[in-house]
Formats: C-alpha cells, structure tokens, sequence
C-alpha cells in the first residue's frame, strides 16, 4: 500500500512511533504493511511469525520504514503481536451499508419512515439498489479505510 494514501484521520496513528500498526489494502497483489515501534529484534520476532519450511516473504521498505509481510500473516501478526506489545492498530478497507426500501425510493409524498430518513425519498429505483423483500433493499457505499484499536486480554 502507498502510506501516502493513508486518510488523514488514520496518519496520526500511523506516525505514532509508539504503538503498532498494520494496514490491509484490500488491493489484489498488496502486501501487509506494519509499522513497529523500534526494538533491535524486530527482524527475527517477524521471521518468527513464518511456519513451515518456506523462507519467509518478510521485506523492509526503507521510504515506508515499515514491514511488507504476506497477506496470509494477518491473524498471526496481530495474535503475536498483541502479546509483544500489548496493543496494536489494525487498519482494513471498509464499506458502509446503506439500508432503504422500495417503497420509499418510489414514494410521493414527504413522509418518510424508512431507516433511511428521508435521504433516499422519491428518488426512484437506481442508484445500485438490491431489492431483497418489498421492504428491505441495501447498497454498498464507497470504500474507506477503518481503523481500530486492539488491546491485549487481561
């Protein structure tokens, strides 16, 4: 992933030199990107994550200054890495869900008791919708990065 498409409401996490991060694209091909605060055994704590007798796909971006891990590594990565470091943030894609139904799209008047409220009104049957009853349609809204935090189990 290119750290310079990282929203500006995540960066700060990402320039945090405290806490952990890994960031899933959701892009075909993409690596995880992990930044980790410094230790001088970050390198053989990352290769240690590998099993079986693969050599580990683990590289160091010097202009990212962080980790390209495989994809695969995900849970592992933030199962160990909890457990070294006591929380991480974890960064993936993310779709909202938009919630309507026909017969709002379709009405007339200004009554609207949709779960919607009243954003869709009237506007008719486009837009994307999935129709799956004659009272439920949804739609995926655009896709944005979510971030959240993860703390060790006591």
């Amino acid at each position: 992933m290119d750290t310079t498409a990282i929203p500006p409401e995540i960066r700060y996490q990402w320039n945090s030199a405290n806490i952990p991060i890994i960031v899933r694209s959701g892009i075909s091909g993409d690596k995880l990107t992990a930044r980790l605060p410094y230790r001088p055994d970050n390198r053989g704590w990352l290769f240690g994550l590998a099993t079986g007798r693969r050599k580990p796909e683990v590289q160091w971006a010097p202009v990212e200054k962080a980790w390209k891990l495989p994809v695969s590594w995900l849970n592992r990565f933030v199962d160990s890495g909890l457990e070294r470091y006591g929380q991480l943030y974890v960064v993936q894609p993310y779709r909202e869900m938009e919630k309507c139904a026909p017969a709002c799209r379709n009405a007339v008047g200004h009554d609207c008791q949709c779960s919607c409220m009243g954003a869709n009104h009237g506007a008719g049957d486009g837009s994307g919708w999935f129709d799956v009853s004659e009272t439920f349609s949804f739609r995926w809204g655009p896709q944005s990065a979510a971030i959240r935090l993860m703390t060790r189990k006591a």
